[in-house]
């Protein structure tokens, strides 16, 4: 992670930035390289797996919507918990579906000795003797008093709304991701060459590019038209007009190139 941050760094003559980051990239050794080599940072906190000392101080909280407070960890870092009505309405509702599966699992007899372990829900299965297995509802119901938290650990001096704001781009990072997948298909790649595999990654990457451009110039100039409805008008045109010295030039369109890599 170090090599990469200081390469992107050197090329593009920046100052040591300011890492962000989800829950994934919580853990003890990434923490440290990143305090050895002078990285702050804005990370996801798994608040559930803090020590006992640290989760008491987070159930005494008593947060309103939009509430944020902050806990001072022996390390120097903050770690700050929000809370959020609409966030709680949505674990509720997770809680609740990921309940309901479980006991439509159980009704069908198709729980083992497999499915007792941390995975999502399966948190909420127990094994009674030898092979009983059931439902544990007094660890559901405890589970209620995490809805609607959210914790970020931070090594910054930030305000925390600036730290909620700063972390919560990351949404620009995932979209980017959905739209490399699903739009712009990147994936699966059926190639077996190396170079191959890399013209594919690159018409990929260039195309979001195009993407990005296109969704700049309608931002900028069209607001009632959103990239959806752009690529379904395009979609539907078969003629260009291409104005030139000579005058206007109308061109067939190949429809078939454009859905391929837009």
């Amino acid at each position: 992670m170090i090599p990469v941050l200081e390469r992107y760094t050197e090329r593009f003559k920046l100052d040591k930035p300011i890492i962000i980051a989800d829950a994934g990239l919580l853990t003890k050794n990434n923490i440290d390289s990143l305090c050895e080599s002078g990285y702050q940072f804005i990370l996801g906190a798994r608040i559930k797996n803090e020590s006992h000392s640290l989760i008491s101080k987070i159930m005494k909280l008593d947060l309103k919507d939009g509430e944020i407070s902050c806990i001072n960890k022996d390390d120097g870092s903050k770690l700050y918990i929000g809370y959020s009505l609409k966030r709680a309405s949505k674990d509720r509702y997770n809680r609740e579906r990921g309940l309901k599966k479980l006991e439509k699992s159980l009704a069908a007899g198709r729980l083992t000795k497999s499915n007792i372990n941390n995975r999502g829900y399966n948190k909420y299965l127990k094994m009674d003797g030898e092979i009983a297995i059931s439902i544990d509802y007094q660890k559901y119901d405890l589970d209620e008093k995490w809805d609607g938290l959210k914790g970020y650990l931070t090594n910054t001096s930030l305000s925390a709304t600036e730290i909620i704001d700063k972390y919560n781009n990351l949404w620009r990072i995932e979209r980017a991701f959905r739209i490399s997948k699903t739009d712009l298909r990147i994936r699966p790649v059926y190639h077996r060459l190396r170079d191959r595999i890399e013209a594919h990654i690159c018409i990929s990457f260039m195309s979001y590019l195009v993407y990005k451009e296109l969704e700049r110039v309608l931002t900028a100039n069209y607001k009632d038209i959103s990239m959806d409805i752009a690529i379904e008008q395009i979609n539907k045109m078969y003629e260009i007009a291409i104005s030139n010295n000579n005058g206007c030039v109308l061109t067939p369109y190949k429809l078939d190139i454009f859905i391929k890599t837009v």
